[in-house]
């Protein structure tokens, strides 16, 4: 299939596409005679694999060491699981700060009142040191 068949049945962008060819997450696919590359299934297995676990947060590396240790035999499951629990603790250190974040947006709204002739405390919050 060509590329842009290829980005519709992954969700993922041509220029993206190509960018993981270039870094090594996808391997080159072999050219037609007229020059376009000619992806098949194992490439859309591939890229889906990349997406998803973009979409969970994986950095490329992890996804590049998942996708070495998902060609292995099952004895490198211990090694998967150790790579996705890094990415839960840190999934959990951004939602405490995603809560933090949320608080001082909630104080520093309910603070405004709009109409009056006092300063926005919006502004002040965010100039302030």
């Amino acid at each position: 299939m060509l590329i842009g068949k290829l980005a519709a049945e992954t969700g993922v962008n041509i220029e993206t596409i190509r960018y993981y060819e270039r870094i090594g997450l996808v391997p080159a696919p072999p050219r037609t005679t007229g020059g376009h590359r000619a992806y098949d299934e194992q490439h859309a297995q591939r890229l889906t694999f990349i997406r998803r676990g973009r979409e969970l947060g994986f950095s490329l590396d992890d996804i590049r060491s998942l996708l070495e240790l998902a060609s292995r035999t099952n004895l490198a499951c211990a090694e998967a699981k150790d790579i996705t629990l890094s990415q839960l603790t840190e999934v959990r250190g951004k939602i405490v700060s995603l809560k933090k974040l949320e608080r001082a947006l909630q104080e520093m709204s309910g603070a405004c009142q709009p109409g009056t002739n006092k300063p926005c405390p919006i502004f002040e919050a965010l100039s302030s040191r």
